[in-house]
């Protein structure tokens, strides 16, 4: 009888494992699609920036011969005439494959100026006999242009044609190597740690203005009458109801010479002309504030109509004077709300892109910006990849910050 005990007991044991083995297949499932759509729509983009910032295989494809001999040069003078035959035979090559014009940029970004100079040499080498520029390609270089005879464009070359680069991180940065590979400051212009900066400066500015139009509203949200509060939350909400691209027109034709409230200013004679307000910060701030103000209001409501109003009273029929109850009792309970708030404003106000482009003007205009310049006009994926890795770092080094200061664990809406 023990025995068929023991034995019941085990199959009973079997059966429930694979029960619960075929739940957990069953929820798996259920997700199975979700995390699908993290990986490719999220993790598999970040990866491929990730990997594209430091991956540099242009010169490499273009020039392999060249490289494969410049990779022997020890930064004596010039390199040996084999590498002048190699680069003449491939600019050839790719004179007549209409493909100069991409070595020309990829140098260029290395070494100013080397996009004329690449281009028009491999329009006179198209011609040419390979025979020829094989046995006399130094002389035929440097009699093309005598910068060929730089050992700066040289190395330039040496530097880009590298498969795997930092240089990227380096210009974003604006930082650069110099001939005896140091890291130094750039000595052309430093433009991306300026950028980075007045990014920053912009966020925390809407953020303020957000908190200080947002939070007066969402105190009144919570505490009026049902229907009133009902008509208000339908205005917080109605820009979600409306276009970007509308929300952001409107506010040019409002802010233009020409505009609305230029032409209110100087109706009631507040300006004698035109205030030059468009693509400029000052566009920029309002206009994203404007955007940006719901999400703001709504994690702030959320956590005000939970408080229970009994506290606040129980506080002044102690004595307190109602602002001190206010600062003391309501203030440290809507924490969790304003750093909510001022965490999803200013995560989003840093990588925002359509708003400074369309009302910005190049002193509106943020990092957002220049990475989408860089991959969708200079085609410089790996310094756009680059900038794009860096602003993710620093937005993650602030979320840490703040989850170490105040705790996001501890936000609980509603």
């Amino acid at each position: 009888m023990a025995g068929q005990h023991v034995a019941l007991s085990a199959s009973e044991i079997r059966a429930e494992s694979k029960e619960l083995r075929r739940r957990r297949r069953g929820s798996l499932l259920l997700v199975a699609p979700l995390l699908a759509f993290i990986f490719f729509a999220f993790v598999a983009p970040i990866a491929t920036m990730l990997y594209r910032s430091v991956y540099n295989p242009t010169l490499v494809e273009l020039i392999p011969n060249t490289l494969e001999q410049l990779a022997k040069w020890k930064d004596s003078e010039l390199p040996e005439p084999v590498v002048f035959s190699a680069l003449a035979v491939e600019l050839k090559q790719l004179a007549e494959s209409r493909r100069s014009g991409i070595l020309a940029a990829a140098i260029n970004r290395a070494y100013p100026g080397a996009s004329s100079l690449v281009n028009a040499t491999a329009r006179k080498f198209r011609k040419m006999p390979d025979g020829t520029l094989a046995k006399e390609g130094g002389t035929l270089l440097q009699a093309a242009d005598p910068r060929w005879a730089e050992p700066g464009l040289w190395r330039a070359i040496r530097e880009v044609g590298q498969v795997y680069t930092d240089s990227y991180y380096l210009t974003a940065l604006d930082l650069e190597r110099n001939a005896q590979n140091e890291i130094q400051l750039r000595e052309s212009a430093r433009i991306y740690i300026q950028l980075y900066s007045k990014t920053l400066s912009i966020a925390l500015i809407i953020t303020v203005l957000c908190i200080a139009l947002g939070y007066p509203l969402a105190y009144y949200l919570a505490h009026a009458p049902r229907r009133t509060a009902g008509i208000l939350m339908v205005l917080v909400l109605l820009p979600f109801w409306t276009s970007l691209l509308v929300r952001t027109t409107a506010w040019i034709a409002l802010l233009q010479t020409n505009g609305v409230l230029n032409s209110i200013f100087q109706s009631i004679g507040l300006t004698s002309g035109p205030i030059e307000m468009l693509y400029t910060r000052f566009a920029t701030v309002i206009a994203m504030t404007h955007i940006l103000l719901p999400f703001m209001i709504l994690p702030l409501y959320s956590v005000m109509k939970g408080i229970d109003p009994s506290y606040v009273r129980a506080a002044l029929s102690l004595g307190s004077r109602p602002f001190s109850a206010f600062l003391r009792v309501f203030l440290p309970l809507t924490l969790p709300g304003l750093s909510a708030g001022s965490l999803l404003v200013f995560i989003i106000s840093v990588g925002y892109y359509i708003t400074p482009a369309l009302v910005g003007g190049t002193d509106g205009q943020m990092i957002s910006n220049i990475i989408a310049f860089h991959m969708q006009r200079s085609n410089n994926w790996g310094l756009a990849a680059a900038l794009g890795t860096l602003l993710l770092i620093l937005i993650l080094l602030l979320y840490w910050t703040y989850d170490r200061l105040i705790g996001a664990r501890n936000i609980k809406l509603g």
